[in-house]
């Protein structure tokens, strides 16, 4: 598959949508709250597929910055103190690509694990935090 470029990464109104162009016609309006569940940082994704976290309340979430990285990526900076996600365009593509069926998945990961999308609910369960905000395995991710 030939790279993706964008041509336009816009943030909307309230700051709960990032608007993405690419050349090849593909355009996506893509939820905060979707972005940042779906952020490609070791802190949600793991360091595995298995240690992926399924994160609830973050409905309400809004991005504060669109930071460029180089000519690959953007680093989103969220209103939960959330930035270390680095969305590469190709990922940023398939996020938008794929949104129905991605959408659709983590709301049934969190029904499973009796989390929802508001955030009081978020603050009573989820994954701890570690002390020192790393991930536990000493790799410094954090």
């Amino acid at each position: 598959m030939s790279e993706r470029w964008p041509t336009e990464i816009r943030l909307l109104g309230d700051k709960r949508i990032l608007r993405v162009a690419f050349e090849d016609g593909g355009r996506f309006d893509l939820p905060a709250e979707y972005l940042r569940v779906s952020s490609p940082s070791a802190e949600v994704q793991g360091h595995s597929p298995m240690e992926r976290k399924i994160i609830g309340g973050k409905r309400e979430v809004a991005i504060l910055a669109v930071e460029p990285i180089g000519n690959y990526a953007v680093k989103l900076a969220f209103d939960d103190m959330h930035d270390t996600g680095i969305f590469g365009w190709g990922y940023l593509y398939d996020l938008g690509r794929e949104y129905r069926n991605r959408w659709k998945t983590y709301l049934g990961e969190l029904e499973e694990r009796g989390l929802t999308r508001e955030r009081a609910a978020s603050a009573s369960v989820g994954a701890p935090k570690t002390p020192g905000g790393s991930c536990g395995s000493g790799c410094g991710c954090h």
